[in-house]
């Protein structure tokens, strides 16, 4: 079920990256007609670097949850297949471990659970937290910045699905290569 979920949430995190891409190359392209005509559009350039942003975090995910990162592999290859299924049960949960930190960095950050506490009245928890994150605004679009912002707490979560997806299948394989070898 996990793998599953994993399989569909990789899924849906490349289309909107893939679809984010296009938004980018389409704000990029009226970025550059409005300014060659002089009436330029101050708010593309934020909004193309938030595009972009989304885009990068939701593909990372994706990248590391198909393993299909740029890797060193000179002592990898030379540790033969067991090793190989180690090392890769470890890679998998060193990037567990960077999620869940993310996770709590971003609970630590965003503080959830004050925010519930005071209703969702935002004036109160920045009076009580001085964490003013959810009330500051972009410059130019002038939305709130945890808009954007949402991308890390989403990549954390996302990332910890798929670290643990992996897991699951690389830590079974090196057990498996470790009862073979016995």
């Amino acid at each position: 079920m996990l793998r599953a979920f994993s399989e569909t949430l990789s899924r849906v995190e490349m289309a909107t990256a893939a679809i984010l891409a296009g938004v980018v190359t389409l704000l990029i392209l009226l970025n550059i007609v409005s300014r060659s005509l002089g009436m330029a559009i101050y708010w593309v350039d934020e909004l193309a670097i938030y595009a972009m942003v989304w885009t990068t975090f939701l593909a990372t995910s994706v990248v590391l949850k198909r393993r299909q990162v740029i890797a060193v592999t000179i002592l990898v290859d030379l540790i033969g297949q067991r090793g190989r299924a180690w090392m890769q049960c470890f890679a998998d949960i060193m990037i567990l471990m960077f999620a869940l930190t993310l996770l709590v960095l971003c609970w630590r950050w965003l503080e959830p659970s004050t925010l519930y506490a005071h209703g969702f009245d935002i004036k109160a928890f920045q009076g009580d937290t001085f964490n003013f994150v959810y009330s500051e605004k972009t410059n130019t679009l002038g939305v709130r910045k945890i808009w954007p912002w949402l991308i890390v707490p989403l990549f954390a979560f996302s990332l910890a699905i798929h670290a643990l997806s992996n897991l699951a299948g690389s830590c079974k394989k090196a057990i498996y290569f470790k009862r073979t070898s016995e």
